[in-house]
């Protein structure tokens, strides 16, 4: 891996595999008694965040002290920035600090790019979430829980997502997720439609490796996943679908709708959803919602994270051929 998680563009399939594998040794931590291990005791992770989020910084939060980091949450509102403080000097105080990894989320789209690469920092710098760009942990946990759904807990390790049909419904122009998904699902092999209202399609979307349709009726009986993404209005200054009722008619997800997926399919959302918007509470609340397996995944995969950026490049428990005291 590189030393940074900017875009989920910056990993390779094995990087990716990599990620994912570690993460289901990572999740084995959270059924023990002391959910802990002392991987990286002494050094110090800074939840940098500009923008809020309570479930993305809990999670980086979670992970950190899970594997026994410092944890410094730094938030804009009431902070140096708030009083016009640049993000060059916030970085050089998290640097004397001894920041050892900077986790930021910023409104403005490459902002973590331009923290990374401009010598402020010498500490790993992990993207979560700038503007409507990226969002590469989301996308990998995403991955994590296709995988586990789709593939199996046992059968999944060192496999990809290779042939498996993703569509990701609703407001792709706005949505970071989105766009680390279809990155990162297509490295994995997987082959993804997106499914949105014309006016919420982002320009250039024809150089994306995926695929686009309109029609959301006729792409969900092939669908092993179908993801359903928030209609984001706070960054929404004009008029991009009629009214919410006609929006939810032709994108929304439904019981109906959801009787023409194939059995074993799953539905995801990012959170937080808009219950009856683009996605009805009976679907939101079915055994076939990940909507909360996400949240839980979503920690164990930035332990990953943190843990092979700043603990190892290899997986964190042994292979699992290897023998053991305990199976011996």
């Amino acid at each position: 891996m590189k030393h940074h998680l900017i875009s989920a563009a910056d990993l390779t399939r094995d990087d990716a595999v990599l990620i994912l594998d570690t993460a289901e040794e990572m999740a084995r931590v959270a059924d023990r008694p002391i959910k802990k291990l002392p991987t990286l005791r002494g050094r110090t992770v800074v939840n940098l965040f500009f923008e809020d989020s309570t479930r993305t910084r809990i999670s980086f939060e979670a992970a950190a002290k899970r594997l026994s980091a410092d944890v410094i949450n730094f938030s804009a509102k009431g902070s140096s920035v708030s009083k016009g403080e640049s993000l060059k000097d916030t970085a050089l105080t998290l640097e004397a600090m001894g920041a050892d990894a900077v986790v930021i989320r910023h409104h403005a789209s490459g902002a973590p790019y331009r923290l990374a690469n401009s010598g402020w920092i010498d500490g790993a710098v992990v993207n979560a979430g700038d503007g409507t760009h990226e969002h590469p942990t989301q996308a990998l946990l995403d991955a994590f829980t296709m995988r586990r759904r789709l593939v199996g807990r046992d059968r999944g390790i060192g496999r990809d997502l290779a042939g498996r049909r993703i569509t990701i419904v609703g407001d792709v122009l706005h949505s970071r997720v989105a766009r680390s998904n279809v990155l990162l699902l297509n490295t994995l092999g997987a082959e993804v439609t997106l499914v949105a209202p014309p006016t919420l399609v982002p320009i250039g979307v024809e150089s994306w490796p995926c695929e686009v349709s309109y029609d959301l009726d006729s792409v969900l009986p092939k669908s092993d996943a179908v993801m359903m993404l928030r209609v984001q209005r706070e960054r929404m200054n004009a008029a991009f679908f009629p009214t919410e009722r006609e929006y939810s008619r032709r994108y929304g997800l439904d019981g109906d709708r959801m009787a023409r997926m194939p059995e074993d399919s799953i539905v995801m959302h990012p959170g937080p959803m808009n219950r009856g918007m683009e996605i009805t509470a009976e679907v939101a609340d079915s055994d076939r919602c990940t909507a909360v397996e996400q949240v839980a995944n979503g920690v164990s995969t930035r332990m990953a994270v943190l843990y092979l950026l700043l603990g190892g490049a290899e997986p964190a428990a042994p292979a699992p051929h290897a023998r053991t005291e305990e199976t011996k």
